[in-house]
């Protein structure tokens, strides 16, 4: 099928540019060639591909290689043109791409996990590949002997990977819904802290070294951030999906976050403004309004000769209160609540109209978005999933023309 090419939009919209078919099975990763008009997928129909934009305005792979096992993952370093594909029989590869893109050679085989992987980086300075397996650890390599240099086991499979290059320490968002950081070491780790906030299992990580935030999304379709500089461990909570969250991107430069979900939901997060924490759910026996007993609270119930109620907690006060002292809804953009959540009859008449005015836009990809990726120099974005299309997005609209120049007008 053709690409469908646009103009530059003057709408506030995602921009579809081209769309890529051909895959056979789910796409599990797609990134944006930098500089070049091409992008490069790994799919579950155990091909890599690279594909390049013609002068008809269609991409045609210009390499297609077959893999022993599925893919699931991959990493790019662009400057020496090197990739590193994660496979579901858990060995990771390494090839070496020409510079006209029409040829990729095999470097070496990193037996890596024992199970699929699930995330992999490149770290050029230490010559590592650091990844995540369903074996539950997180492993590094030596990408010079292609020797195992250490592994960390969790509890759980490990499902999301970020990195600090700088500092080399690792951020590992596992299927418990936990992020263990880690100091790695040449042959060893240490367990620095552990961040739990997620009730579902983490799905994607993103580490911006300059403010020193991290983003987590995860299956219970929130998203958290992490201020990992500051002082206080603070933390906020971001609630605008409808489905898993399965992809962040933060684009440090104007403060904006870009969030996928499995639904094809796309949100793009103002936060260049001050943000109030979600605050901790109280714990009570009995009503913090109406003092009520709640159904456990057997010797109130007895006293009063009354029977107890279902506790709820009010997301913006975070007392325990009953449904008779909570029957309102409201969104409060402001901690995060982009839809209408419980709140206490109080709270709800603290707040104002204009509390309520979203901090968020939201937009529809159209498809199941399980990976996303994006050229922030450029203001481009791509997206795949199990419905074997990749779709190429510009973003400048909705992200500010500040990012990029375009890719549609190049």
């Amino acid at each position: 099928m053709a690409a469908e090419i646009h103009s530059r939009p003057q709408s506030s919209r995602p921009v579809l540019l081209s769309k890529i078919e051909g895959h056979q099975d789910a796409v599990s990763a797609a990134l944006v060639i930098p500089k070049e008009d091409g992008v490069i997928t790994a799919s579950e129909d155990r091909t890599i591909r690279v594909w390049l934009k013609r002068d008809s305005g269609q991409y045609w792979p210009s390499i297609y290689h077959t893999m022993s096992s599925p893919c699931s993952t991959m990493a790019y370093h662009h400057d020496s043109r090197r990739i590193f594909v994660g496979q579901d029989n858990g060995a990771i590869m390494e090839f070496h791409i020409s510079e006209d893109f029409n040829k990729m050679n095999f470097v070496k085989t990193y037996p890596a996990h024992q199970n699929r992987v699930s995330a992999v980086i490149f770290c050029l300075e230490a010559e590592w590949v650091i990844s995540t397996g369903h074996d539950k650890c997180v492993s590094w390599m030596c990408t010079r002997s292609g020797n195992m240099l250490g592994r960390h086991y969790f509890t759980s499979w490990a499902s999301a990977l970020q990195y600090d290059f700088e500092t080399q320490h690792a951020f590992v968002g596992d299927y418990s819904g936990q992020i263990t950081l880690l100091k790695l070491e040449q042959n060893t780790c240490s367990v620095i802290t552990t961040l739990k906030g997620h009730e579902g299992s983490i799905a994607s990580l993103w580490w911006d070294p300059v403010q020193r935030l991290l983003f987590s999304g995860a299956s219970d379709n929130s998203i958290i951030m992490w201020d990992i500089g500051g002082r206080r461990g603070r933390t906020l909570l971001l609630q605008g999906h409808h489905d898993k969250v399965q992809a962040v991107c933060y684009l440090q430069l104007t403060r904006q976050l870009v969030s996928c979900a499995a639904d094809g939901g796309i949100t793009v997060w103002n936060m260049d403004i001050t943000r109030e924490e979600a605050p901790q759910w109280l714990d009570s026996d009995s009503c913090q309004k109406c003092e009520q007993p709640f159904f456990w609270n057997i010797k109130q119930m007895w006293d009063t000769k009354t029977l107890g109620l279902r506790q709820h907690h009010c997301r913006k006060c975070g007392k325990a209160v009953c449904g008779k002292c909570s029957t309102k809804r409201s969104s409060y953009p402001i901690m995060g609540f982009e839809f209408q959540v419980r709140v206490c009859d109080a709270c709800f008449d603290s707040i104002k109209d204009e509390d309520r005015t979203s901090l968020a836009t939201f937009h529809e990809g159209k498809h199941n978005i399980s990976h996303m990726s994006m050229d922030i120099s450029r203001g481009l974005m791509v997206t795949c999933g199990s419905d074997r299309v990749v779709k190429i997005w510009d973003m400048t609209p909705v992200v500010g023309c500040g990012l990029a120049t375009g890719f549609a007008s190049r």
